[in-house]
């Protein structure tokens, strides 16, 4: 009877400790970038401009049905705007909002992902022309039966300033009056991803 309490108890420990020496490892996903979308949607006293941006490449950690991490590159040379300005798209890429052409990709790297099921807030750092702030948002992420991910972000409010992009900006230039463009820009993001 000893001996047979004995052999539970060390097939308890066994059990028990495996479960912190050998946790389960996330799994990467790819994201596709033709299936994924980035809207975008800036706002001025006098109106507003949306359009989209390309995600370059992509990857989430899954773990299990929760997503614990990823890193995004997002292709700065891609912005569109929806009217099909190219005025207004030469302007975006230009020195004085994003300078696509030193600095062709942003990123966002995901540090942590809190909430469980459906519904999580995602915590990380968006980096836009060498900067790198700390960005949080409610996302919705899906482990779905075709064995893909999908995450969906519908409004994430980035402001600018952060990031060195003061044109237009009432919180630099007092007597902007009505061509003042809003400091917060909006990002909608669409991400499948596969194994």
């Amino acid at each position: 009877m000893k001996l047979k309490i004995n052999t539970i108890l060390l097939l308890v420990a066994v059990v028990g400790l495996s479960a912190f020496t050998n946790p389960s490892k996330p799994v990467a996903y790819t994201v596709d970038a033709a299936k994924s979308t980035i809207t975008w949607l800036g706002k001025k006293v006098t109106g507003s401009h949306n359009g989209t941006i390309a995600l370059k490449s992509g990857s989430l950690n899954v773990n299990g049905k929760n997503v614990s991490g990823g890193t995004f590159v997002i292709d700065m040379t891609s912005i569109k705007d929806a009217d099909g300005s190219d005025k207004l798209e030469g302007h975006l890429k230009a020195d004085d909002f994003f300078g696509s052409s030193k600095f062709p990709t942003s990123t966002f790297v995901i540090t942590k992902v809190t909430g469980k099921g459906a519904n999580v807030t995602v915590l990380g750092n968006l980096t836009i022309k060498g900067i790198t702030k700390p960005l949080s948002f409610p996302a919705t992420v899906a482990v779905n039966a075709d064995g893909t991910v999908s995450a969906l972000a519908g409004k994430i409010n980035v402001d600018r300033t952060k990031y060195d992009i003061r044109y237009g900006s009432k919180s630099f230039f007092d007597s902007i009056g009505d061509k003042a463009i809003d400091d917060n820009f909006e990002i909608g993001v669409k991400l499948v991803a596969k194994k």
